[in-house]
């Protein structure tokens, strides 16, 4: 067996089904796939019964523990050479595996992943989601799809790593946010070769309204706290950017306030043009565009939030990460 495909699942029998259907359409064969249910409500068996003439697919149900450790025990029943670990809203374009196995032969690699786009079908707002967090306008450029990066660090949305070393280095750790970006960490500092394969990119559904997305992007700017202070060398110049945007946003308004003039809100307006004529041509659409301002504020500004918060609470009242954020983030 060449590859597994891990699924964590967790309340989303609907998107699971659009995955699975999106397996059936694969140009190459060699791949099992494993869904790990993570204690659901609504679970997705019956769904995986309808594949299962059709995909080698393995279906397994265990209590709730989070994406983490539910892929950690995908990954022990799991058969394939390469582990493929996919969010369950992600679908995948006909030669996505062959992709990967394109990129493999080509150069080995220990451990690789792909970037991500909106498909056609998806909504309005979702594809405004997809635009903010792939923009070169908001953080998108950094976020991978460019061979120019000296160092691409997967996101378990699309991550792929050979078996023997997911399980030499221990798999996901037990972190409330930002697991994926530790375990990308720990395969450099283990000294693993990891790429990115721009050709295997994924439809990535992400969130489906704004509220969920600004929650995400939120625990986004806290894991990027919880790792620098796992792994203080891990902190850029660059993730610092959405925290100066808030920042910025927020004494922008003040002193419009303060000096009653429109002139520090016209540089506010003067990005949101930007983002609106940008979002509007790329998707063909001026309600997205409209949508696009909406969705690259949220995504700049919650995690910017999310940022400051952490700092405050884990570098400056000195709490550990568990403490700091006790609420159950899994449900």
């Amino acid at each position: 067996m060449k590859y597994s495909l891990i699924i964590p699942v967790y309340n989303r029998p609907d998107e699971v089904d659009e995955l699975l259907e999106s397996l059936t359409h694969q140009s190459f064969h060699d791949f099992e796939v494993v869904i790990v249910e993570d204690g659901s409500i609504k679970p997705c068996k019956e769904v995986c019964d309808r594949y299962a003439d059709k995909l080698d697919i393995h279906y397994y149900l265990k209590e709730n523990s989070g994406p983490g450790q539910s892929r950690n025990y995908g990954a022990e029943r799991a058969q394939g050479e390469y582990l493929i670990v996919l969010d369950s809203d992600v679908v995948l374009p006909e030669g996505y595996l062959e992709a990967i196995e394109e990129e493999l032969e080509t150069a080995p690699s220990d451990a690789f992943g792909g970037p991500d786009r909106a498909h056609s079908s998806f909504t309005d707002t979702q594809k405004a989601i997809s635009y903010s967090m792939t923009s070169f306008f908001t953080t998108g450029g950094i976020r991978g799809g460019k061979k120019k990066l000296d160092k691409f660090y997967p996101r378990s949305f699309n991550m792929g790593i050979r078996k023997e070393v997911y399980q030499r280095l221990g798999g996901f750790s037990k972190m409330r946010f930002g697991e994926d970006i530790d375990f990308s960490i720990r395969i450099f500092k283990a000294g693993c070769t990891c790429r990115l394969f721009p050709g295997a990119w994924v439809y990535h559904k992400r969130r489906t309204d704004f509220r969920k997305f600004w929650r995400q992007v939120f625990n986004s700017g806290i894991a990027r706290i919880n790792l620098y202070k796992k792994y203080p060398e891990s902190l850029k110049l660059v993730h610092l950017l959405p925290m100066v945007f808030t920042v910025g946003m927020i004494f922008l308004i003040l002193l419009s306030l303060i000096l009653w003039s429109w002139i520090p809100l016209s540089l506010i307006l003067l990005y949101a043009l930007i983002i609106f004529l940008d979002s509007s041509l790329q998707n063909k659409s001026l309600k997205i565009g409209v949508s696009s301002i909406i969705s690259a504020f949220i995504q700049l500004m919650g995690y910017g939030c999310g940022f400051l918060q952490a700092w405050w609470r884990r570098c400056v009242r000195g709490k550990d990460e568990f403490s700091a954020y006790e609420k159950t983030f899994y449900k």
